[in-house]
């Protein structure tokens, strides 16, 4: 597995890492199988995997505290990424933003004990909350690096402006943000407002939500609780719609003797060598097939056919209000 450097100030992680989301919730079967979970993430080790993200409102709690379980005794051998600003600490831990400082601290404290560490690599707000200035959230999070108990600093759905006074307070080490052939809208302002200011990127859903694999034609799999089944993309005729874009992929992965997941996760590592995406699975399978596409190498015709995919349609979202503020 080939590594990289985040941007100009972050940590060294694996081109690929694990997104451990699902393990846990929001996904069909999430929360149901531990020790496979855990496998899975020790297989990803074995793959040479070693950048994990995680979040605090995952269950919530329950999937720091399987990632924590599952990477003992692997704590110098991985980049440790988790998430804040989507629990309200301060009051009665609902969920909801909150990016004050004192919530900040509140969930850093609770993550460390939950990951079973005493410091996290990158430490991202997950969401932006627009009653609190950036600059005051991003004094408190300089304020961790200083003690110790942070690496880095990273943002999550951040707009471009938020990125800029961001990183004029502290050095933003990484931007997460829902990248695929799925999910283009970062190439318009956020990429490039990140490699003027030597920010590293990493996709969230680079799968795109598991559609790009090829194996999601309908709903009737997923659970009621699932949270693609309240998902405009997934919804009604938009479902019907977008089968097009898995065929497109479908067709180039028939030329490489390849799955249609590798060849997405091909075309987003063909985007830049500041990209290290994070797909996520709770499978030893899938995490194997996943960590392979590293080495699938796509030619100028077929990265040319992928670039005319066309847009999905439906928001990313029911409620975009929360994403790039």
């Amino acid at each position: 597995m080939k590594h990289i450097v985040l941007g100009t100030n972050g940590p060294e992680v694996s081109r690929l890492g694990l997104g451990c989301m699902g393990m846990s919730d929001y996904y069909t079967g999430s929360g149901s199988d531990e020790q496979g979970s855990i496998a899975t993430i020790h297989r990803a080790l074995e793959l040479g995997i070693t950048f994990f993200d995680t979040a605090e409102i995952y269950g919530p709690y329950t999937n720091e505290e399987l990632v924590g379980k599952a990477l003992a005794g692997h704590r110098d051998e991985v980049v440790l990424a988790t998430k804040f600003g989507f629990i309200q600490h301060r009051t009665d831990k609902s969920r909801g933003l909150d990016g004050s400082p004192e919530n900040a601290r509140l969930a850093l404290e609770g993550s460390l004990k939950r990951l079973g560490t005493d410091y996290i690599d990158i430490y991202y707000q997950h969401r932006m909350d627009p009653k609190v200035p950036i600059e005051e959230t991003v004094g408190e999070l300089a304020s961790f690096v200083a003690e110790g108990k942070i690496r880095h600093v990273g943002l999550s759905e951040a707009a471009p402006a938020t990125i800029r006074r961001a990183h004029a307070v502290h050095p933003i080490a990484a931007l997460q943000t829902e990248y695929s052939l799925w999910s283009r809208d970062p190439e318009a302002e956020i990429l490039p407002t990140i490699r003027e200011l030597g920010i590293g990127f990493v996709p969230y859903s680079p799968l795109g939500r598991g559609f790009l694999t090829g194996t999601i034609r309908s709903l009737d799999k997923l659970d009621e609780s699932d949270f693609r089944r309240n998902n405009p993309r997934f919804e009604g005729e938009n479902l019907a719609a977008n089968i097009r874009i898995v065929e497109q992929v479908d067709a180039v992965a028939a030329e490489l003797g390849a799955k249609p997941g590798q060849v997405a996760l091909a075309w987003l590592l063909a985007q830049g060598d500041d990209i290290a995406p994070i797909p996520g699975t709770k499978r030893v399978a899938y995490v194997e097939e996943n960590s392979a596409a590293d080495a699938l190498t796509l030619s100028q015709a077929q990265l040319d056919a992928l670039d005319a995919v066309a847009a999905p349609v439906g928001e990313r979202y029911a409620d975009m209000s929360s994403v790039n503020r």
